[in-house]
């Protein structure tokens, strides 16, 4: 399978199986979309490392970002989210915000409330 050119950034990334980010960055991987992890846990997740979040690394080429962070987590992320420069953020189920839906729309960015997991599952990745 080609590399799909969906660079993925999972936004609350973690190592532990039973969280939803991590079966994101499973099945993102099993699907051969890159894809970074970042996040405020330490590890690794299918061979990539957790970039941590609070260091805001720098990263380019970022198609999407999917969000696993509540909305009472993300205003303090917003500016950084947005110099991701994506082409779409993707609102799971619980991270819906309003706010930070209007500021992506207004810097041209497509805003998605979905369920990462059933977008890559139907094959609407």
């Amino acid at each position: 399978m080609m590399a799909n050119n969906k660079k993925t950034v999972v936004l609350g990334a973690s190592p532990n199986p039973s969280r939803y980010a991590f079966t994101a960055a499973k099945m993102l991987h099993e699907r051969d979309i890159s894809f970074v992890p970042v996040g405020i846990k330490t590890g690794e997740v299918f061979g990539e490392p957790i970039q941590n979040l609070r260091k805001k690394p720098s990263l380019s080429g970022i198609h999407t970002v999917t969000l696993y962070i509540g909305p009472q987590h993300q205003e303090e992320w917003y500016g950084y989210i947005l110099s991701l420069k994506p082409q779409r953020i993707i609102f799971n189920p619980g991270t819906e915000n309003q706010e930070l839906m209007n500021l992506a729309k207004n810097n041209g960015i497509e805003v998605t409330s979905a369920c990462t997991l059933v977008l890559l599952s139907t094959g609407q990745y």
